[in-house]
């Protein structure tokens, strides 16, 4: 298990500095730059903007500009912002607490319900509420995101007057207000997570459920409560937690949306502005910062996975 997660690791940092090279050279090859959109009506001379660049080093070759980069990471030094008067570190910190709450409530929400409706669906084959379950499942995995948020919005107004609070409080400062404020756009990302959870739970606990295993289980007249929760639905989880492993990364992709439309000042709302400002040294932070997340979440997965199957453990 420990030479298996110095792998993932290992690969996993390999991934994020081709990512981070991939965007640094994608970024620049973008027509204009942060300082032609800052300065774009400001009415500056020609050779005041080249000074300005001059002095931020974007009119550097390119392959200098890589290597500060790259001698930068390697003493995590992100440097400043070019839209912003801080440092790139300072204002990940800041924004990036907002976003875990915001993913890992999701996830959360997403496992509490996800997991037992595909249970039920499994136990319940062939049955009308079998199929219910499952068009329920299609439905949640069709609506996006974003819609969703938008329709508790429009109709948590509309039918009964409420609206989340403006003015976001950390979790330490107000649980309440921040509860009310991060519960809407989670359930929006959860609802997704979770039909996509259920329906691979269900696929998974039916194959177990087939095997010669669960038939020898049942014939020495084991109960069929424990036959389906300790032995098939235990035993169906490995899959399950690969597919939450995965869909981690959209997570974080889809708060992006959702902290806008919901005022949530998290990383992902500063990524999309940054996107849109041309703020490369923020971009490739980011960047660097949801794929070490990522590959954290599915080296925790594979350690999960031996708590469900010893023989992971013993091999």
């Amino acid at each position: 298990m420990t030479q298996l997660i110095v792998k993932r690791l290992l690969s996993g940092l390999l991934a994020l500095f081709l990512i981070a090279t991939f965007l640094f050279f994608v970024m620049r090859s973008v027509p204009g730059d942060a300082i032609d959109i800052q300065l774009a009506e400001s009415g500056l001379s020609e050779e005041r903007i080249t000074e300005v660049k001059d002095e931020m080093g974007l009119n550097d070759p390119i392959l200098e500009q890589y290597a500060d980069w790259a001698s930068g990471i390697v003493r995590l030094d992100f440097g400043d912002s070019l839209v912003r008067d801080e440092s790139v570190l300072d204002i990940i910190l800041r924004r990036l607490p907002v976003t875990l709450e915001l993913s890992f409530l999701a996830i959360a929400l997403s496992l509490a319900f996800g997991p037992i409706v595909g249970m039920l669906s499994a136990i319940r084959r062939g049955k009308p509420s079998d199929a219910i379950l499952r068009v329920g499942s299609i439905v949640g995995l069709s609506i996006p995101n974003f819609l969703v948020g938008v329709l508790m919005i429009t109709y948590l107004s509309e039918w009964f007057g409420y609206s989340v609070p403006i003015g976001y409080q950390e979790f330490w400062e107000s649980p309440w207000v921040n509860l009310q404020q991060m519960i809407l756009p989670a359930i929006a990302l959860a609802l997704s997570v979770g039909a996509a959870t259920a329906r691979m739970t269900r696929s998974s606990m039916l194959e177990v459920l087939g095997t010669d295993y669960i038939r020898t289980v049942r014939a020495k007249g084991a109960d069929e409560r424990m036959i389906n929760t300790r032995h098939a639905f235990k035993n169906s989880l490995i899959p399950v937690l690969t597919l939450v492993g995965l869909q981690f990364g959209g997570l974080l992709g889809g708060t992006v949306i959702l902290e806008a439309m919901f005022s949530l000042p998290g990383l992902g709302s500063q990524v999309f502005e940054a996107v849109r400002t041309r703020d490369y040294p923020l971009i490739q932070a980011a960047a660097l910062v949801y794929g070490a997340m990522f590959i954290l979440v599915n080296i925790m997965v594979d350690l999960a996975y031996g708590w469900i199957d010893p023989r992971i453990r013993a091999s």
